[in-house]
């Protein structure tokens, strides 16, 4: 699907210009006059970007900028201001407002629409990065486990998840557990150094799941490292009282106590070394599996899918 752009100007002849040449890209587009009617529209139907002239009657850029971006409809649209050479002023406030990039007049087209590409670019980075970790989130994930197949490079899925991580949660408040998070997109980070692998990709897929790519071949080394250094380091997230006893107490609403392990890292594992893998639909749905036979193991632990076919 097309992304979506809304071009306001209230001159038709420029308007038209970028019409044309933004659609010859294959984005969609559609068109204001002045502010008030890019508001309408973009509120109507949230556009991915706006160009958006500053000098226009009715409601002027800078105007329609500011009210753009306190309406929650429009919290994750791009915005682009249009200006004309020398309004210095006029384009500090416009980024001091929100705006993400702007493009002075007269423009050239194709640099104009690799000003647009690019701003779509980030934001879309943006979005599919998580706020916690910084990690690419599940748009890159499934995007780097196809540029593997389509390669055919030796890779590995390792599909990771926390065990007991919400009695940890209710038990020490989410700003610890934040903090355990954090922690494991390091050792992810930090194992894929420790291997040796520069093109080891992690990502964050949401909560306390996380995807690691990695050589085929150093898929049994990687895991072996992320268990030894998670298992080193979990415990400082824990008093010392709870630390020392292995465990940590939750009462449930009936007043019952519960006693739950020490968080652990548990991981599935599938690779096309020795088998071909068609898709990253294929991959996850091995990977999950594997990590559900890890999970039967107690502490942290990983599984490695070695079927031939």
């Amino acid at each position: 699907m097309s992304d979506n752009i809304l071009v306001v100007d209230d001159d038709e002849d420029i308007v038209r210009v970028i019409r044309v040449n933004l659609e010859i890209e294959g984005f969609s587009v559609m068109t204001a006059g002045d502010g008030q009617e890019a508001l309408d529209k973009a509120i109507e139907t949230p556009p991915d970007l706006v160009l958006l002239d500053i000098m226009m009657p009715r409601m002027d850029g800078l105007t329609a900028l500011k009210k753009m971006r306190s309406h929650p409809a429009l919290a994750s649209t791009s915005i682009v201001l249009l200006t004309a050479r020398g309004l210095t002023e006029d384009r500090v406030k416009g980024l001091e407002l929100g705006a993400d990039d702007y493009i002075t007049k007269p423009f050239d087209v194709v640099e104009m629409a690799a000003r647009v590409k690019a701003v779509l670019r980030r934001a879309k980075t943006a979005r599919d990065t998580s706020p916690l970790t910084g990690l690419p989130g599940n748009f890159r994930i499934g995007q780097e486990i196809e540029d593997r197949i389509q390669v055919a490079a030796p890779f590995a899925l390792v599909y990771c998840d926390l065990d007991n991580f919400k009695a940890f949660n209710d038990h020490y408040g989410f700003m610890r557990g934040d903090q355990v998070i954090k922690y494991s997109a390091e050792v992810l980070q930090q194992a894929a150094e420790d291997i040796g692998d520069t093109d080891a990709f992690v990502g964050h897929i949401g909560g306390d799941d996380f995807v690691a790519v990695v050589d085929g071949h150093l898929a049994d080394a990687y895991c072996k490292s992320v268990i030894e250094r998670f298992d080193d380091g979990i415990l400082d997230f824990y008093d010392t009282a709870d630390a020392l006893r292995g465990y940590i107490e939750v009462v449930d609403r009936r007043g019952e106590r519960f006693a739950f392990p020490v968080v652990s890292m548990s991981m599935g594992v599938v690779t096309n070394v020795g088998r071909p893998i068609a898709s990253q639909w294929e991959a996850s749905a091995i990977a999950v599996e594997m990590k559900e036979f890890a999970k039967k193991q107690h502490g942290s632990a990983y599984r490695v899918d070695r079927r031939s076919s």
